[in-house]
């Protein structure tokens, strides 16, 4: 039995931000000849701790031995509840050059019982049908880029970067269908079925801050990287506004990840987005 599990979000392919972003690295060589040596060659160090609140959007598809009618049920109308994340960023620099690392751990699983939100064979379940639903979903995502820093002036920075991401994802779902189905063929009523899937891409972004008001304690981040690899293409984009302290840093950021995957691929798309609060430590 083939099971997916699929959502509303469409596939797309973001060009626009990739040519935003060719752009912007272009036009930081002219900058490089501009910008005077940085004035310490110190090591500098920042921790931050965050908390990510996503809604999780995607398609993920499942073969069970023995073949069966398709079952599908939407992301959405199952899949609310974080059981467990675990979520950091460590950055390292000296002079212009600098490495980041962030890493994102999140376990969610909720289960519906007695739910129609779904369809067999491509068909919605009669009226005196329903389906049991308990899904899990373990997601680990690894982000480590080396960067360049182009622009270091009093209240405007940018880097450049470039490294690699890495996504491991385990699926777990167990369902069955009571009721009624009528003329909707269903081989097995029941079913388990695990899927794990790991995933490599190369990568390149940019990151910048504008800071503002009385000694420019107030400030803008972004931040945005694309790429692709064994996904056909993923990308991610931050926003954020903070507040800086003698220690760290205060931030209330908007941040969005994207992956499309190859076609025989067991996971099609997936989307991860949603607010973040966190707190950097800086020394």
């Amino acid at each position: 039995m083939r099971i997916s599990i699929k959502s509303t979000t469409g596939k797309s392919i973001f060009s626009l931000p990739l040519i935003v972003l060719l752009m912007a690295l272009l036009s930081s060589t002219g900058a490089l000849a501009q910008q005077p040596a940085s004035e310490t060659e110190s090591w500098q160090f920042g921790v931050s701790i965050y908390g990510w609140f996503p809604d999780i959007d995607g398609e993920t598809a499942f073969t069970q031995p023995g073949g069966g009618s398709d079952f599908k049920v939407d992301f959405d109308d199952i899949f609310d509840n974080l059981e467990f994340t675990l979520m950091g960023t460590f950055d390292v620099r000296k002079g212009r050059w600098g490495i980041l690392t962030d890493v994102v751990y999140m376990d969610d699983g909720d289960s519906q019982t007695g739910t129609r939100e779904a369809t067999i064979g491509r068909r919605a379940l009669p009226v005196n049908a329903s389906a049991n639903i308990d899904l899990d979903l373990k997601t680990l995502i690894w982000t480590l880029t080396g960067y360049y820093r182009v622009l270091d002036q009093p209240g405007m920075t940018l880097d450049v970067l470039a490294g690699a991401r890495y996504l491991d994802v385990e699926t777990k779902v167990n369902w069955s269908v009571t009721g009624n189905v009528a003329s909707i063929p269903v081989l097995d009523r029941t079913g388990a079925v695990k899927e794990s899937f790991k995933n490599w891409d190369a990568l390149i972004g940019l990151r910048g801050r504008f800071a503002f008001g009385a000694q420019n304690a107030w400030f803008v981040s972004y931040y945005f990287d694309v790429g692709a690899g064994d996904s056909d293409l993923t990308w991610q984009g931050i926003a954020g506004l903070g507040y800086a302290f003698h220690w760290g840093e205060i931030e209330a950021a908007w941040r969005n990840l994207y992956y499309n995957f190859p076609s025989d691929k067991a996971i099609a798309d997936m989307s991860v987005s949603g607010p973040v609060i966190g707190v950097t430590f800086r020394w």
